[in-house]
Parts: structure tokens; sequence; C-alpha cells
């Protein structure tokens, strides 16, 4: 590659390096992510005398840089999906640059009404959500066509075993069987309302549970969940509020709380967390494919019966999720790692206030899919030490 008038020596030893490396890259290209902040500028260097100019060379960060993006950019690859990507990877990112890309993936997050300068408080703006949501129809789809098919053909085989699930012991736990009242209306409105305000009543949460299992002949679970301030008066009075809801972590818009995470949590745990969902990703769709490769031996073996203990736990959550994210772009994976993070801080809050805290529980299968867990794990052994060394 020659050089040109309009290619100074430093870029052009970029320019070489992506060339040896099979790589086109070219100046307008260096431009570009340098203005998007994504490469680091020349370091200029001294003077070359009699009027010459001064010399500069790349940053020594620039080359693996520019290597990294001459793989990730193409159509439709905007900067802040290239810095996620980049980070990733392990390559040296400006930190501003990652941040900013994660806290821009809460954007996704998008409600009707967030862009009203004139906003009204939390309360009047729900109201006006809810009728907006009614106007327009809209609608949030619990269950994936997926699941369902697999929900239904685990349901006619066991059936036909006689091993219908839940079986009658656990049935006789939920003191409201039944469907779910839940509209897809109400969902919408329920998942809205849990940004918006940063909580959600314990009925809405069981609801939602329900809603998720509607052909279920029980749900043990959403009725322990229902039932928690009856039953458990002094758990819910360190985990809840008066009025019997749920927060999700500090009052207020979930997303302010995500843009803060995204701009205070440690770089290590930004990468870790970015692996654990991309493995728990693989492990739900593992999980659907293997359950099907069961169903359609007409058995059900291993794989449906961990599917069946996920199915009134948290990993549903997970499963469901996956399944309606089937492309999952950047920076959709930057919002689930930020919402992991967040999830592991609550854990954190709920330790503090109820020291010792069987978190044995979560080791049950079906509580968390294992990659959460094995962090979860990894994470609480690492806060102990910490804590112990304090002490010492």
């Amino acid at each position: 590659m020659s050089s040109t008038s309009a290619t100074s020596a430093a870029d052009q030893q970029l320019l070489d390096h992506a060339h040896r490396h099979g790589l086109t890259v070219t100046q307008k290209n260096l431009d570009v992510w340098r203005h998007a902040r994504l490469l680091p500028g020349n370091i200029p260097g001294g003077g070359l005398g009699r009027g010459k100019g001064s010399t500069s060379s790349p940053a020594p960060e620039s080359f693996d840089l520019v290597l990294g993006l001459a793989r990730h950019a193409g159509r439709g690859k905007r900067p802040k999906d290239l810095a996620l990507l980049l980070f990733a990877e392990g390559l040296p990112v400006p930190e501003t640059t990652v941040r900013a890309a994660f806290s821009a993936a809460v954007e996704t997050l998008f409600i009707h009404g967030d862009d009203d300068e004139q906003a009204a408080d939390p309360e009047e703006r729900l109201d006006d959500l809810a009728d907006h949501i009614d106007e327009e129809d809209l609608t949030v789809t619990l269950v994936p066509a997926r699941a369902r098919r697999i929900d239904e053909r685990i349901d006619r085989l066991a059936r036909a075993g006689a091993a219908a699930w839940p079986p009658a012991e656990l049935v006789a736990m939920d003191e409201n069987p039944g469907p779910s009242s839940s509209t897809p209306k109400d969902a919408a409105l329920a998942a809205a309302t849990a940004v918006i305000s940063g909580s959600m009543s314990m009925d809405n949460v069981g609801d939602m549970l329900r809603a998720m299992n509607p052909k279920a002949a029980a749900n043990p679970v959403a009725s322990l969940v229902e039932t928690t301030q009856r039953d458990a008066p002094d758990v819910a009075g360190k985990v809840l509020t008066e009025d019997g809801t749920l927060t999700l972590g500090p009052a207020g818009d979930a997303r302010d709380h995500l843009r803060d995470l995204a701009g205070r949590a440690p770089l290590e745990d930004l990468a870790t967390a970015w692996v654990t969902v991309g493995r728990v990703r693989e492990w739900a769709l593992g999980l659907c494919s293997r359950v099907e490769g069961e169903l359609d031996a007409g058995h059900l073996g291993e794989a449906a019966g961990e599917w069946q203990n996920c199915r009134f736990l948290a990993a549903r959550l997970v499963i469901l999720s996956t399944l309606k994210d089937r492309l999952w772009p950047p920076a959709q994976r930057a919002l689930d790692t930020l919402l992991l993070l967040c999830q592991f801080e609550e854990y954190r809050r709920l330790d503090a206030r109820m020291p010792g805290c069987q978190w044995h529980l979560l080791g049950a299968e079906g509580m968390m899919p294992p990659p959460t867990r094995e962090l979860l794990q990894d994470l609480i052994g690492r806060d102990t030490a910490t804590a112990r060394a304090a002490t010492d």
C-alpha cells in the first residue's frame, strides 16, 4: 500500500499492519474510528527541524485495535456495537467509550412517554401508559411459541405415563389454583411499571409466574410469593415495602440505576458478566434442543426433567427471554449484562438485611441457570474472602 499526501507516516504504519494481516483499512476508516473514540490518536514526537514539521507514532494499542475494528466493522455496525465487541475480545478500547456503550444499551428500554419533557409524576405517567397500551392494543408475549410447544408435548407424554407435573403434593400447596387472570395487556403494563418505578407488587409477581405457565394445573411457587407477607412476616418486613411491594433496586426508574451501574461497575465484572450471559443463552437454547430431541424420541429423559424443574422457578424467565430475543445484538447483550450485575447487587443488599440468608437454596436445579449459579458462587466466595481479609 503506498502512502498518500493525506496519510501520515504513523497512519501508514497502521494501514500496512492491517494489510499484512489480510484486512483492508482506509484513512477514512481511521478518521471515523478516532472520531467515535474507538481508536486513540497518534503520539506526537519530535520536530524534523528546518520547518519540515514533526513526527508522530501510533499508540501501542492502536495496532491490535485496528485489526479488531477491521474484523468487526461492516454495514449496520454502529460505533457502540464495535466498542462492545472489541471489549468482549479483551482489546484495549478506551474505558470511557466502553462505559458509554453499556450506558447506551439501556436506552433500548424505551417506554411511551420517555420523550415527553413535561412528563408527569410516576403515578400519572402510569395512568397515561395504561391508556396508551389499551388504545394501541399493545401486548407482551410471555411464552414464546417454542416454549409453549415444549410444555404441551411434555404434558401430553407425562399424562400418558401418569407422571403429571407438578406432583399432587405440590399441587396441594397452591392456595390459588387456576389460570392467571393476567392478560397480555396486563403483562405489558406490569413490565413497564417495573421499569418506571423500579418495583412490583408481590401479587403482580405471582400473577406473572402463573401467566408464564398458563396450562399448569397449579403453581406452588407463585403461591409462596403471593402469601409471603402473611406466612413469613419477618422476611417480608426486611425485603418488602409496607404496602407489599418488592423493590428491584434503588427507588426510582430502574434505567437510572442501570446507567449508574454502567458507569461504576469494575470492568472485570462487566467482562465476566458479558461472558456469563453468553453461556446462559447457550445453555437455554441447548436445553430446548435436548428436550425436543427426547420428545421426538417419545420419552422424557434428563433434559425434560431439567426443563420441568426450571418451569416454575427463575430459570424459566431466562429461557423465555432467550427465545424472545432471537437476534440478540450487542446492545441487548450489554443490557442483559447490566441486568445480571444488578441482580447480584440485589443479592448483596438482601444479604446485608438478612445475614446468613439461605443462599444454598439458589443451588437447587431450576432456581437459576447453571452459569449464573456458578458466577454467584464465585462472587460470594470473593466477597467472603474480602470480608475475612478486612477483619484479619
